[in-house]
């Protein structure tokens, strides 16, 4: 046998078939042996430690994975909360949006009413002056009414009618509901009259806008004096450019309130004379202090209309053409005067015959004063 450095691997064919061949042959494959046996034992520790290693890396890479998880679980809560919040900001943002135009509006509203007030109080404080006389009488502050508007109603009458005003409501009532009158008219004439009752349309609520006329003026605290005359120095004052004046298109008189409107072509005319307000004129040589308001437009934006009967009032139809106008007013007049014919003191009458056209006027009643 031919030694090498491993010489259990190395042996001669030739001693394989002696004693001491085989037996060196097997020392030399149990030296083998043993350390593949050897080998093998590290190489179970090795995979053992491979294996303990592959656990901790397969429990660190699950304690790992479950911390993403968890990571990301909060991490899309975050998002989802994030989201919320946006939304309810969004929501919030919309909120407010909608309050401030609401509340913009609301301004501009105010603006609008307080400017119209302004101007409603401008006109007011300039409107003429009125002496007032406190006669004594007081009254609960809820039963003032906020204003006062009286009935002046134009009723057109039918041909062959007349209206009659008693003193009495009792007197119109049995009237009314006796309907049909025989009235003589002397000797062996009679006619038949028919009673029915006086309805008129009146106002329930009226709504009135007003503005500045920039073209007229009002002027009041005026002389007693002839109207034309008036008119016509009040015309020829306010037209000239040295009294703040310009060119007059009308001058009128107002006989209820007892003032005179005066309308210019230029506009920046009467709002100039209204801030002077007062003005000296030359009435007959004698100088007067006349004073100068705007003149307030009216234009109705809301009217709400009434029946209402007459209390008082009966119109008498079917009256024939058979006498002159006098004499049968005369005679329906006397006719209702009497109480046998169920009548009573008459305040107004009013005939209007065959092919005549006549217009009542309505107004309201005076009442008497009250005695203290």
């Amino acid at each position: 046998m031919l030694l090498c450095q491993d010489f259990s691997l190395v042996v001669t064919d030739k001693n394989e078939d002696t004693i001491e061949g085989i037996q060196a042959l097997i020392k030399d494959y149990q030296k083998r042996y043993s350390v593949i046996l050897e080998e093998q034992k590290d190489l179970q520790l090795f995979i053992k430690e491979r294996q303990e290693m592959t656990q901790k890396f397969k429990q660190r890479t699950e304690k790992v994975t479950e911390g993403l998880r968890k990571d990301q679980i909060a991490f899309e809560e975050q998002i989802t909360a994030e989201k919320a919040r946006l939304d309810a900001l969004k929501q919030e943002d919309c909120e407010l949006q909608e309050e401030l135009q609401r509340i913009q509006a609301e301004i501009k509203k105010e603006d609008s009413q307080n400017a119209q007030l302004k101007e409603r109080a401008d006109v007011f404080s300039k409107m003429p002056e009125k002496n007032f006389v406190f006669t004594g009488k007081t009254g609960k502050a809820e039963d003032v009414e906020e204003f006062e508007m009286k009935p002046h109603i134009r009723y057109p009458m039918e041909e062959g009618t007349a209206l009659i005003t008693f003193e009495e409501e009792d007197v119109a009532t049995n009237i009314l509901e006796k309907k049909r009158h025989k009235v003589d008219l002397g000797g062996e004439c009679r006619i038949i009259v028919e009673a029915q009752p006086v309805h008129l349309l009146m106002p329930s609520l009226v709504e009135i806008d007003t503005d500045i006329c920039p073209h007229r003026i009002l002027v009041s605290n005026l002389p007693n004096m002839d109207t034309e005359m008036l008119l016509s120095k009040l015309e020829i004052h306010f037209s000239k450019s040295k009294h703040g004046g310009g060119e007059v298109e009308s001058c009128d008189f107002l006989p209820d309130s007892g003032t005179v409107v005066i309308a210019f072509v230029m506009e920046n005319i009467a709002e100039h004379l209204a801030v002077q307000e007062h003005h000296k004129i030359d009435f007959n040589k004698n100088k007067h202090t006349v004073r100068v308001t705007p003149f307030v437009n009216g234009k109705i934006t809301n009217l709400k209309t009434r029946t209402s009967m007459c209390p008082r009032t009966v119109l008498l139809t079917g009256i024939p053409d058979v006498m002159d106008w006098e004499t049968m007013q005369d005679m329906l007049e006397i006719h209702f005067q009497k109480n046998g014919n169920d009548g009573g003191e008459i305040e107004a009458f009013l005939y209007n015959p065959l092919g005549q056209q006549t217009l009542a006027l309505f107004g309201s009643a005076t009442p008497e004063p009250e005695e203290e």
